[in-house]
């Protein structure tokens, strides 16, 4: 197969080839990106194997970084790109299921592709857009599958997060796992507890933010790859339940944990120690907690000023978006001039703060200052007050400390 129509991502990568080629050596774009040629998608890292060893791409190329030199990628750096030119290698044993114990570097293409994950992923295109296909790769991506190269059970076995990047696959993509592929999967799922919870976390979102997440979610639990993820052990139906939600595409990873947390049900008390096991940010933690009190309210009733204040603008229009998951009507019209109508959109738009208040009782700083300024706000959110600064200060005198 001919690829006639090279895209512009590969044609500025050309001289990179090209000179790999007039050393005397093989290269040959690889990996994800001849893939997504082959299926129309936009094309994003574009990367190249080589039969040159590191030290020899080195010596080609002017500019370069040692990104992963022991495994053989070198970053060279031409014109404003960057590209990963990596050795082809072939790879021993996998004592911790992640990591080869030794990477050795070969001349042969073949070698190279024979130890990659799935067939669709075992491509390789060269200079002139002829296409590499050792093991029918082409013939899975026009059948709409995910399948191991050669035996399953040894790709896995290699490396367990491959795994999880079958299911995000069938994820995005909206491919089905072959058959075999499947079975190794739920025979070997118990690896997925020797890879680190952060790639884990990577794959787990990506498949969420597919276009196809049900094709995906529903194979993740029929494996019980669920049971190795922080907060799903034993949550199968309620796992089930969150497959079921209607297969809108999910926008961004604040609105994945936001429905995830309300499907298992959890508490938004509870919403840290569940997250931090999956190494979220605070940052985040924080939004999808305000998010998770947002949606519970939403779901009964419509918002009010005061709610509308506590979850602010954005996480407010993320969650009124999220309500076509439970079959609720969205109004972010209403939602708009609701908010805007608010007398103060935050704690700093309120024309009295705490320097003010310790002056106007000439009291010292303490746990009163924040007692009085939340009263203040919440009488002047939900309309007792206007927001003057006499008005305010005369509450807070009548209502103490």
């Amino acid at each position: 197969m001919k690829i006639e129509k090279i895209p512009v991502e590969f044609k500025k990568a050309l001289p990179i080839i090209k000179s790999l080629e007039e050393a005397g050596f093989e290269a040959y774009f690889v990996g994800g990106s001849v893939r997504d040629i082959l299926l129309g998608k936009a094309i994003h890292d574009v990367d190249i194997a080589t039969s040159a060893y590191p030290e020899e791409v080195k010596s080609i190329f002017p500019r370069t970084v040692d990104v992963g030199i022991e495994h053989g990628t070198v970053l060279v750096l031409h014109e404003e790109d960057q590209y990963e030119i990596t050795t082809f290698r072939t790879e021993s044993t996998y004592q911790d299921y992640r990591r080869p114990d030794q990477v050795t570097f070969v001349r042969s293409l073949s070698e190279d592709l024979k130890r990659r994950d799935f067939t669709i992923n075992a491509l390789a295109m060269n200079q002139v857009g002829e296409i590499v296909d050792l093991f029918e790769g082409i013939k899975d991506l026009e059948s709409q599958l995910i399948r191991a190269v050669g035996v399953a059970q040894e790709r896995f076995n290699e490396d367990a997060l491959r795994m999880m990047r079958a299911l995000r696959f069938a994820s995005q993509l909206d491919f089905k796992i072959e058959k075999e592929t499947l079975v190794a999967i739920a025979d070997l799922s118990d690896l997925l507890s020797k890879i680190s919870i952060e790639r884990i976390h990577v794959e787990f979102v990506k498949l969420m933010l597919g276009k196809n997440r049900v094709g995906g979610l529903l194979p993740f639990i029929a494996t019980n790859c669920f049971n190795y993820c922080p907060g799903f052990v034993d949550k199968k139906l309620h796992l089930q339940k969150l497959a079921a939600l209607p297969n809108y595409q999910i926008s961004e990873e604040a609105q994945v944990w936001l429905l995830v947390l309300h499907m298992l049900e959890v508490d938004p008390k509870e919403c840290r120690k569940i997250l931090s096991e999956w190494k979220l940010s605070n940052a985040m933690i924080k939004q999808v907690t305000q998010l998770l009190v947002g949606l519970n309210f939403r779901l009964t009733q419509p918002w009010n000023n005061q709610k509308l204040f506590e979850i602010g603008l954005i996480n407010a229009r993320l969650i009124e978006q999220s309500l076509c998951y439970f079959d609720k009507a969205t109004n972010f019209t209403i939602l708009e001039e609701k908010y805007q109508n608010l007398a103060i959109k935050n704690s700093h738009d309120l024309a009295v703060d705490g320097k003010i208040l310790m002056n106007h009782f000439n009291r010292p700083p303490g746990p009163w200052i924040g007692k009085v300024l939340a009263k203040l706000e919440t009488e002047v959110v939900v309309g007792n007050i206007p927001n003057e600064k006499i008005q305010l200060l005369d509450l807070a005198t009548r209502c103490g400390d």
